[in-house]
């Protein structure tokens, strides 16, 4: 900087500024829980700790004839005299210069002018920088990299940004300043994954739930499809996060819950079947035994009239009988001495003959099937007079055939009475029972009787 001819007074005030350079201490801002140093407030938009402007906020900040000039955190006051001073070339002199800091103050003299030309007067004290400027050789001022001169004041969990003539302290992505020290900002308080979060040190890390895969925003989750690596033996289901297994008809879920295992529908009951059930993958069967066939409902079993179908062993001498589950071939009647035949399974023992004296009158030859096992009571047959004489009555009896005791009979009219199944009977069985029917006339002095000879056919199953 240039002196005029009041070069005592310049110096005079400089040590004037030197006494009067001083830095006020900003106004603390604070936002929400967000602190700034001083000469610092917060800035909502960015998020960062900016300069607080003294010279604008503070009314009359610098007093009398001097400057309020800003500086970053904090402001000087400067005489204008060193900002307006006008350059006067003066008459050559011995400059006197100024003794430096720590020395009594002196002057030496000036080298030679080597031409004619009026020298200036030169002041050989630097010129002053403002606070946070360096003087350099060339004579300019240039910035101060607090942080990297780490002539700064940042804690150590605040990070240091070099600014003109400052620097500011500021936080990392990840942290914010609460109290002067920066703490690390909790992301997964605020939901910013959409299922789970993991909070690290200036970060976060989102997962998902089993059933999810994460978005490429690192953020969101869709469900994964699992059906597309066709995980179910048979049929799958997709749903949000997961998905179900379902069998077909006859098979259930096994443990696993992806495969699917056959039913064994013949173990649910034993009445499934009338005769017997058979075990199908995913379904069973019902067979019959043989001299039946399984009905139109797949389950019972009807008897198969080889009779009348032709699938039996009879030859045409032979009369075709069919009962439950199978048939028998009827020899043609015989009728045994003395009975004679008289028609079509009758015999008859005519009165004439002395030896039919103390034998039944007719025996008729009858033929029925019986189911095995049939429950009991049970009316099977019935048999009648076809005639009826006057003061005639009429006696039912079972003559012979019954050891077992498995009939009797009951008498439901005068004329007329009914065979009864009175204990259950097994099969396969073939039981011939002499039905006897007397006949008693007390006027005339008769009695005569007459038998059926029924031939029962037990099948050895119930059906």
């Amino acid at each position: 900087m240039f002196c005029d001819k009041r070069s005592s007074k310049l110096s005079s005030s400089a040590r004037m500024l030197a006494a009067l350079l001083f830095i006020l201490l900003g106004i603390h801002a604070a936002h929400g829980q967000q602190t700034c140093t001083d000469g610092f407030t917060f800035e909502r938009r960015t998020r960062q700790c900016i300069d607080v402007d003294e010279c604008r906020t503070l009314p009359d900040a610098c007093r009398g004839d001097m400057r309020c000039v800003n500086q970053n955190g904090g402001y000087l006051c400067l005489p204008r005299g060193l900002y307006n001073q006008p350059f006067r070339p003066d008459p050559p002199q011995v400059p006197q210069v100024p003794a430096s800091a720590g020395q009594s103050e002196s002057f030496q003299p000036a080298p030679p002018q080597r031409s004619a030309e009026p020298s200036y007067p030169q002041v050989s004290y630097p010129v002053p920088c403002i606070l946070g400027y360096t003087l350099a050789d060339d004579g300019t001022c240039n910035d101060i990299d607090e942080c990297e001169t780490n002539s700064h004041h940042c804690n150590p969990t605040q990070v240091c940004i070099n600014t003109a003539g400052g620097y500011t302290c500021s936080c990392t992505e990840g942290f914010w300043l609460i109290g002067g020290q920066c703490q690390d900002i909790d992301e997964c308080r605020y939901g910013y994954c959409e299922q789970l979060c993991a909070n690290v040190p200036g970060s976060y890390s989102c997962s998902c739930n089993a059933g999810f895969t994460l978005n490429p925003d690192n953020r969101s989750c869709q469900d994964v499809n699992e059906c597309e690596d066709e995980p179910c033996s048979h049929t799958c289901f997709n749903n949000h996060g997961s998905f179900m297994c379902n069998c077909d008809e006859g098979f259930e879920l096994a443990a696993d819950g992806t495969s699917c295992i056959d039913v064994d529908e013949c173990s649910f009951s034993e009445f499934l079947c009338q005769h017997r059930c058979v075990n199908a993958p995913g379904s069973f069967s019902c067979i019959c035994p043989p001299g039946y066939y399984v009905y139109e409902d797949g389950r019972s079993c009807e008897d198969v009239n080889e009779c009348e179908t032709g699938n039996n062993t009879c030859t045409t001498e032979r009369v075709c009988f069919n009962f439950q589950g199978g048939h028998t071939c009827l020899a043609p009647l015989q009728c045994a001495p003395p009975y004679v035949e008289v028609g079509d399974n009758q015999c008859m023992c005519t009165t004439g003959n002395p030896a039919c004296r103390d034998q039944p009158f007719t025996i008729l030859y009858r033929h029925m099937d019986l189911s095995s096992g049939r429950s009991v009571p049970a009316d099977i047959f019935q048999m009648q007079a076809t005639t009826r004489y006057p003061g005639a009555f009429y006696i039912f009896q079972i003559k012979s055939g019954n050891e077992g005791q498995e009939f009797y009979m009951r008498q439901t009219s005068n004329m007329s009475a009914t065979l009864v199944l009175s204990r259950p009977i097994k099969g396969p069985r073939e039981v011939v029972l002499d039905l006897e029917m007397v006949t008693v006339n007390n006027v005339i002095n008769f009695r005569g009787s007459s038998i059926i000879r029924l031939t029962v056919y037990v099948s050895e199953h119930p059906f």
